[in-house]
């Protein structure tokens, strides 16, 4: 397999991270619609909520990538900023679009949760948007360090790496059935999203130890304190979410 592996349609070659980017945020869209019509939020502000959201999660996405790749601002300043134009990540898209939406609830008055209608669009967009990162190779910056074991992938440049992307994407899927196993069980407004956003910063800290990152801060990348810090935002939740006490038919 060459890297970047183009997408073929017709004549026309369309780069993957293009493509599957496209795929992933159409289904989150197409899904998360579906589920607000089962939410009680009157639609004027859920709208307003969506807003902040995107626009926080664009911000975070961009200010994280900032400071994940300042390294190459002295070394390569123009990958820098071909990364800080073209990059995103999904820890900083999250934690923004967290911090947008409940600027955005405190400023319209909502006080109930908003979040469990995106956690299995946000799995499934970013699990689509991860075989994009994978079938790009080197150029996404996503790949893992480098490994002898059997399922090491070359992304071009002769050295086997750990496929971290596809360590990714197992995770979600894992999670994805996990948390609807969960829903069986006792659950308030605003857990399912406080699970999902929990395990999957607990999964980055953790994989992102097998990335080549700059590691500015007690070892730790950006990515790794960014996702430490939304941990400790939520960490009093932590015990509730693992009482499990089947719910009761009505």
């Amino acid at each position: 397999m060459n890297f970047p592996v183009y997408i073929w349609i017709g004549g026309l070659q369309l780069h993957p991270h293009v493509v599957f980017e496209a795929i992933g945020y159409s289904v989150a869209l197409r899904l998360a619609l579906k589920n607000f019509q089962r939410d009680t939020i009157e639609p004027t502000q859920r709208s307003s909520v969506i807003v902040g959201g995107l626009v926080g999660a664009l911000v975070g996405a961009k200010v994280l990538v900032l400071l994940q790749h300042l390294d190459l601002l002295g070394q390569n300043p123009t990958q820098f900023l071909r990364l800080l134009l073209q990059g995103k990540t999904v820890v900083g898209a999250l934690l923004g679009a967290l911090i947008g939406v409940e600027l955005t609830k405190r400023l319209i008055g909502i006080k109930q949760s908003t979040g469990d209608a995106f956690v299995y669009p946000l799995i499934l967009g970013t699990a689509i948007g991860r075989v994009g990162c994978f079938l790009t190779g080197l150029d996404d910056r996503t790949y893992g360090l480098p490994t002898s074991l059997p399922w090491g992938i070359d992304f071009g440049d002769g050295i086997s790496r750990h496929p971290t992307q596809l360590y990714e994407i197992g995770f979600l899927l894992g999670l994805m059935l996990f948390l609807r196993w969960r829903s069986r069980y006792n659950l308030q407004q605003g857990d399912l999203f406080k699970f999902y956003l929990i395990a999957y910063l607990g999964f980055r800290l953790v994989v992102d130890w097998i990335k080549p990152d700059f590691r500015p801060v007690l070892g730790l990348s950006a990515i790794q304190l960014a996702c430490l810090s939304g941990i400790i935002y939520y960490y009093r939740s932590i015990p509730a979410l693992f009482q499990f006490r089947r719910i009761k038919a009505d």
